[in-house]
Formats: structure tokens, sequence, C-alpha cells
């Protein structure tokens, strides 16, 4: 059998999870299904344990029930003190999270952990405190009941008539390393309640005679027990899937957000299912023209729908159109949902000649989807009559543009009437006027009514008797119906065509946006341009100042604010500001405006990120209205195109310093490759010879030992020609070559030069010549002394004896040229574009047999560019070689 090779990609995804979950503290959750069972008691029990073990144990917070059995197991373990808080006037104590992390023990005890903070404290909820620790490396055990999980809401207010309001997320309580239920009979209960072990006397009998009744506990029991059952199932399955990479699941549940009151329930019910078919879960909701006249308390509805329904796990989609059965079935086929939940008062929509429901045309459009609807105590008529009381579809502007166009309208069809124009002229006329009236105004009312107007009109002015209201002919009746129908269906249509042109053109503005930040942050050069690009295009897709936080080496650093014209600039960049930029770039999570993470910021912060590497923060100005569900996905979509941009940037330079470090190793290697022959043999020549000197000195003759001390001579050279250019190479090469630049005479550098040539130049022949008697040159003297003797000793070792070596000095161009000529064979042509390469050195065939490894003319070139000057070689006539190279002209300063 053949086993699959796995992705090397996923695998260090899973290791780095493995790694990070390793880093991160554990949760263990004390689960009971109502107050009362023992949960704070087995956490101070576990907590005592864990100390015998060993475990460094702290109660950040233990809430203060009236049960000497509970106080009794505080003692002997660490308590943080509370912090007071200031809520409606009243001091009240809370869970001190930086007291906490700042202590930093082994293991943390925080009970109530659907506890809602009082404002002003970091986070809204005291589970958003814990995730801190958790992610900070402690370990933590709190309590919580099973009327405060979020999908079992609903359910749970079925059973006992009373509606939870603190409540935390499914993926906390599935997220746990560990779940312990909390368990004891109902009866038990209800025993230690009437004992005053639970509550006070007069609290115990209003709880026994509402919410703990035998009924309502064994449900709770029941559900608890269940949602136990259901996340043992869910380690499993996940279990599973780590086996079985393959595995993709074929259920996908669709719930459709509104501002109904009741879709809450309708987006829980989802979760629950999506939870139970272990299937994927999307939100959607399709923007109608109604959205842009929303009032706001039915905008902050939806936006809490939608936030419970992200908080459950689904992902948030927005479609456009007018026809909602035929957006949502459409997003349903193209997503490949299985199963769409609706409630029953969406299921209802306003009837026009037996138009029929949502339901039933989501039936006939997507035969293939199951559908399932929710029951609904709300009356959805009830619903759309208060909000229809709340917006008044009337202007006076409207009012005016209608009735002069109605105006314009009986004018022209004054005309028409005294030229003799026939009746059904006159009647297009007005359904003109109509269509344009539904151009030009903002609600489908002012159709209606012009229509009706329109006829009243036409009757009154064209029709017998004239200046009545009444009609002798009955056929008008038809024309008058017909003329109605048109006019309005017209005006409808109008009405329609515009709101969807207006979406559209919204949606194709945002879209452009994308794109374009796209283009933008693909040309941009560095980071602080890819930031500039990013910031601007936020700005002019939202219209609000932003505050950009970029991500030095140390943490954030300082604040760059783009004005989109409104605001002071001060309040955004306060240390207040500053911290919640700050904590998000710590914890990788938005904060800010809108968000229950330090709401009381100016600002909604979100990170610039890829996975857990953050990038940036960016600060949107909110000023108490927040982004619709479409301007933040496509904000998300902009601060993710920004992360990308500056990932690859950041591997860019990382490839260029990797590239740089490649070829600095090459060259060391090409160096040692090429200079340990060229080095053992000078070295091997010098110590023979000055061991023959040693041993037989004596008995060597005067001109025996002359040639050996010439040849020690030249060999010694040699080297400390070699050792001058590898020193200067690795300068260069480094970018340490620091050029000393001074005006010098050309005359005396060509004479330094010659002292430090071969002592075998004199067995050729060199003449200088200089076409001015004072000719200066800028330049870092003791540099272009080396290049004059690298380009004479290559002349000398690739010549015969007795050759002609010239060096020549002119002025050209404003320019100093320096040319070094010889009459010796020349270079082939195939070798000249290779010359001043490094370690080139062609067939290497020297006339007089001497050693080279191709760094000389190199090295000359590099020189000769830092001065900003040229080299090139040519041939010289009738043969020979002609090196040529220029310099800036130098100038002589007079003091006066």
């Amino acid at each position: 059998m053949e086993l699959k090779r796995q992705n090397p990609d996923e695998l260090l995804r899973a290791l780095q999870k493995e790694e990070e979950r390793a880093r991160r503290g554990h949760l263990k959750i004390f689960f009971g299904f109502a107050a009362g069972v023992g949960k704070t008691y087995a956490m101070l029990q576990a907590a005592h344990a864990a100390k015998d073990r060993g475990v460094e144990v702290v109660v950040g917070y233990v809430e203060p029930h009236a049960r000497p059995e509970t106080a009794a197991l505080l003692e002997g373990l660490e308590c943080l003190p509370p912090k007071l808080m200031e809520q409606s006037g009243i001091s009240v104590r809370e869970f001190d999270l930086d007291a906490a992390l700042e202590r930093h023990p082994q293991l943390m005890l925080v009970d109530e952990l659907a506890h809602t903070n009082a404002e002003h404290c970091r986070h809204a909820k005291r589970y958003q405190d814990i995730e801190e620790l958790l992610k900070a490396g402690v370990d933590v055990y709190t309590t919580v009941n099973v009327q405060h999980i979020e999908s079992l809401n609903d359910t749970v207010a079925s059973i006992t008539g009373v509606m939870v309001r603190e409540r935390i997320p499914d993926s906390v309580f599935d997220g746990a390393e560990q779940v312990e239920l909390v368990d004891i009979e109902p009866e038990d209960l209800l025993k230690r309640l009437r004992e005053g072990k639970v509550y006070r006397e007069v609290q115990a009998e209003r709880a026994v005679n509402n919410f703990f009744t035998l009924e309502n506990l064994t449900a709770l029991r029941e559900i608890a027990l269940r949602r136990c059952a259901d996340r043992v199932n869910l380690l499993v399955e996940n279990a599973r899937l780590k086996t079985h990479a393959n595995y993709h699941t074929d259920e996908h549940v669709l719930v459709c957000l509104s501002s109904a009151p009741s879709n809450a329930k309708i987006v829980r019910t989802g979760a629950r299912m999506a939870t139970a078919f272990r299937g994927n879960f999307t939100a959607l909701f399709v923007e109608t023209p109604a959205f842009a006249v929303m009032s706001p308390e039915d905008k902050n509805r939806l936006r809490a729908n939608m936030r419970l329904a992200e908080q459950l796990g689904a992902t948030i989609e927005t479609v456009y159109g007018e026809d909602v059965p035929y957006q949502i079935a459409e997003f349903a086929r193209l997503s490949g949902v299985s199963k769409i939940v609706i409630g029953r008062s969406s299921a209802r929509t306003r009837r026009l000649f037996g138009k029929p429901s949502l339901t039933e045309r989501l039936t006939v459009i997507a035969p293939n989807i199951d559908i399932h609807i929710i029951p609904d105590a709300v009356s959805n008529g009830f619903y759309r009559e208060k909000k229809l009381r709340k917006q008044s579809p009337f202007s006076l502007q409207n009012t005016a543009k209608s009735f002069l166009i109605l105006l314009a309208a009986t004018l022209i069809g004054l005309l028409f009437s005294h030229l003799g124009f026939t009746e059904a002229n006159i009647i297009m006329v007005y359904i003109l006027g109509v269509l344009i009236i539904s151009m030009v105004t903002s609600s489908r009312a002012y159709s209606l009514i012009s229509s009706v107007v329109s006829v009243c009109v036409f009757s009154f002015f064209f029709t017998l008797p004239h200046f009545s209201l009444l009609a002798e002919d009955k056929s008008y009746f038809i024309t008058f119906a017909t003329m109605f129908i048109a006019a309005y269906l017209t005006g409808s249509l109008a009405v329609r065509l515009k709101g969807q042109a207006k979406q559209s053109a919204q949606s194709a503005f945002r879209t452009k946006v994308l794109f374009d930040t796209n283009q933008f942050l693909q040309k941009a050069r560095d980071d602080d341009e890819i930031l500039t690009i990013t910031a601007n295009q936020l700005m002019k897709l939202l219209d609000r100042d932003i505050v950009l936080y970029p991500v030095e080496e140390n943490g954030l650093g300082t604040a760059r604010f783009f004005s989109a014209g409104g605001g002071e600039v001060e309040e955004l960049l306060t240390s207040n500001e500053k911290a919640v930029a700050a904590w998000v770039w710590k914890n990788n999570k938005h904060a800010g405006a809108t968000t229950n993470t330090l709401e009381s910021a100016k600002c909604l912060y979100l990170s610039i990120r890829i996975n857990d590497t953050v990038y940036g923060v960016v600060g949107i100005r909110m000023g108490g209205v927040p982004l619709d569900s479409f301007e933040n996905s496509v904000v998300l979509s902009i601060l993710g195109e920004c992360a990308l941009a500056l990932e690859n940037s950041r591997n860019a330079r990382e490839k260029a310093q990797a590239k740089l470090l490649a070829q600095n190793e090459q060259l060391r290697a090409n160096l040692l490759r090429a200079i340990s022959h060229d080095l053992r043999t000078p070295l091997t020549s010098i110590s023979g010879n000055a061991s023959n000197l040693i041993s037989n000195g004596n008995a060597l003759d005067s001109e025996t030992k002359a040639q050996i001390y010439t040849d020690i001579y030249d060999d010694a050279m040699w080297l400390i020609n070699l050792v001058e250019n590898l020193l200067s190479v690795t300068r260069i090469e480094e970018g340490r070559m620091n050029l000393r630049m001074s005006t010098e005479l050309m005359d005396e550098v060509v004479a330094e030069a010659l002292k430090h040539i071969n002592r075998k130049s004199a067995e050729h022949h060199i003449t200088v010549k200089s076409c001015e008697d004072f000719l200066l040159a800028k330049m870092d003297a003791r540099l272009i002394v080396q290049v004059l003797i690298n380009l004479v000793d290559n002349a000398v070792k690739y010549t015969p004896v007795g050759s002609h070596i010239e060096i020549h000095t002119g002025r050209e161009n404003g320019s100093v040229v320096v040319t070094v000529s010889d009459d010796g064979p020349g270079i082939p042509d195939e070798h000249k574009p290779y010359i001043f390469d490094m370690f080139y050195t062609g067939s290497n065939r020297a006339a007089d047999s001497g050693r080279s490894i191709g760094l000389g003319l190199s090295l000359c070139k590099s020189i000769i560019t830092a001065h900003g000057g040229e080299i090139t070689v040519s041939d010289n006539h009738p043969h020979g070689t002609v090196f040529r190279f220029t310099l800036p002209a130098g100038e002589v300063t007079i003091h006066e």
C-alpha cells in the first residue's frame, strides 16, 4: 500500500500550532446545570490538590458566596485583591487583570466565566480576561452554568421562562482543555436550597417558586449532560480529522440575517445545527434599498446579530439586491449550501396580487436545499408597522419636485390638446412625468401618489365635461385604470432600478478600491510607501480619519495620522489610544470603539497581520457609527493585502541579504581555491632558498647567492602585491572602501607607482608622457597608485623581455585620461569582455610564466568605478594592448 506523503507546509503549520498551544495556558471549566451544584467548591478543592502537587496557585477572583464550606476552602490560598470600580454610582468588585498578569502564577482561579465586567474595564466580558491570561501562559480554573452557553440560550429560556443576559460563545466552552461536570440530583439541590446553602431565605423561596422547580432542574440537567456529550463527540471528531486529512463535510448551514428581534434565535439554531452536522456555518445578509433608510435601532440590532453569528463561528457574507429569495437561493447554489434556516416572521412577506411568500419562492428556486423554518413569537405585522411609523417617506423637497413635474406635464398636455393631439399622447406625457418623479424622488410613495394625481388631473382637464372629475363616457374608466396601472408600474420599476443602480455603484466603488489597492501595493518600493498606500485607500473607502502604527523592533513605532477632513488629531494620539493600539499589537486582536475590548477608545484598532505575525496597527475613527458588514470585509481584505505586501517586502530583503551572504561565501571560496596553490608555491620557494642559504651559504659563490636573494625578493614582492589586492577586494565587497578624495598632480602619482612596480620591469622599456606639465585630478591617491601598479605589472607579466610600455596622461572632455599601453602579443578578442571579471585569467599564457589569479584587473575596475570613472581595454597598433581609464579633473584652489 502506498503511503501518502505529507505536505511540508501543512506539517510546519501543524507543528507551529502545537508549539503555540504548548505555550498557552490550559483552561479547565467546572460545569453545572444550575447555581448551587458545587462548582466553586469543586474548583477550590482541585486548587488545593494542585497546590499539594507543587503548583503555584493564586485566587484571582471568587464570587463571595454566603457559604461557609466554600469560604473555608479559600484559607491557605493566595488571593489577589479585587479591583474596585464605579458602576452607576455603586462601587463593585471586579477581577484585576493587570495585577494577575503581573503576578503570573502557574494556576489562576477566576470564578463566573460568563460575568459581564463593569464599565471602563479593559474587556466587556470576563471570558475575554481569561483568554488574555491563557495567551500569557497562565493556566486557569473557572466555572459556568449551562444557561450561559450562547447556543443554548433560547432552549433554556423556553424551559425556564428566563432570558439569561450573561452568555459566552460556544467556542470558549469547546476550546477548553478540560470540562468537569459538577452534577447532583435535582432533589438534593432543592434540599440544599431550602436549607439556605445556596441563597438566603427570601431569595431561596423566590427561586423555588420560579426558576428552581423540579421540572426545570431536570430539564437543565439533561441539557448539561447532552452538551458535555456533544463536546466529547467534537473532540473525537477533531482527533479523527487529524488522522484523515482528506475528510471534508458535505453539510453547509446558512442562516439569513435581519434586524428582526427574533433573528438571534435563528442564528443560535443554525449554529446548533452546524455543530450537530459537523458542517460549515454561514450567515448571509441581503442588503436591499431599504437598508439605507433603516432606523438606527434596527441597524444596531442587525450588527448585534452579526456579532452573535461571528461569535458562534459563522462566516459573515453580504449580497445586494431587492429580490431577497433569489439572492439567498443564488448564494446558496454558488456556495454549496445544503440547509437554510429562516424565521417564520421572515417567511411572511407582504402580498400584492397573490405574490408568493419567501419560503414558497425559495422552495421553487432552490428545490434541492432543505429549508428550516424556526417558530417566532414576534408578530411580523407589528414589527413592520412599527418600523414604518418611525420613518416618514415624505419631504418638502420631494413634494415640490413632484408638483413642478406634474404642473409641467399638465401644461404640455394643454398644449397638445390645443394643437389637436389625441388623448393617448397626453396620457403618455403623464406617464413620462410619473417616471421622472420616480427617478428624482427617494420614496416609492411619490410614484403611487403621482399616479393617482395624474389620473385626476387628466380627468379634470382633458375629459368631458371639462373641469370636472366626472366623466360622461364610461369607457374613460378603463382609460383611467390603464393609465394608473401603467404609471404606477413604470414608476415602481424606475425606483427599483435606481436603488439597484445605487447599490451597484456603491459595490463597484468598494470593489475598485480593493483592486486599486492590490495594484498600488504591487508597485510600492518600500514599507513606508506600502503603509501610506494602505492608509490612503482606507481613507478613500471609509471617508474617516486613519491612524497607523508601524511595527518596529521594540514595539510600535511613531503614529502616522491621515486626515479625511474632520476631527481633532490630538484626541487620536493620546496615551490611552496608544495603549489600545499596543494591546492590539501584543494580542493580535481588534479592540477599541464598537468592540467589547477597551471600547472607550475613539478608534477601532485592527492589526495588519498574516497568521501570528503583526506588521502594524491601524486605527479608524468611528465617531459612534460602526462599519457595515461589507465595509468591514473590504477593510480586512485591504489590511490582508497590506500585510502580504509587507511580508513580500521583508522576504525580498531577506533574500537579498541571503544572496549577498552567498556571494560573499562564494567569493571566499573562490579566493581560497585560487590562492591556495599560488601562495604555497612562492612560500615554498622562499623557505627552500632560505634553507639553502643557511645550510650551504659558505659553499655558494657570490653570483649564486645573488640569484637566490633575487628569487626571494621577487617571491616576497609578489606575495605583498597579492595581499594588498586581497585586502582591497575584501574592503570593496564588504562596502568598507571609503574614498579619501583630494586633488593630486598626475606626474607625482605616476612616479610614486613606478617606485613599487615589479623588479622585472627593468627588463622592459617604460616611458611616461603627459600632454600638460601641470595636470590635476580628483582621486584617492593611494588607490590610483595601486591601479597603476597593477596595470604596469600586468604589462610586464604578459609581454616579452625588451617590450615597450608607455604611460600617457592627458585631458579629454573635462576628465583626466590615463593610458597604459604595451607592444606585446595583445589580448584575443574573445577574452576582452571578461578581462575585468574576478578570477578570470584567460589562457594564462604569461610571457614569463608568472603567476596570476585574476584579481588585479577586477580590482582596478572597482576602484575606477568608485571614482566615477571608466576603464576599458583595446588593441595597440600594430600589436599589443592599451588599458585606458578616466578620472575627474581637478582644479587648484587659491586662498587669499
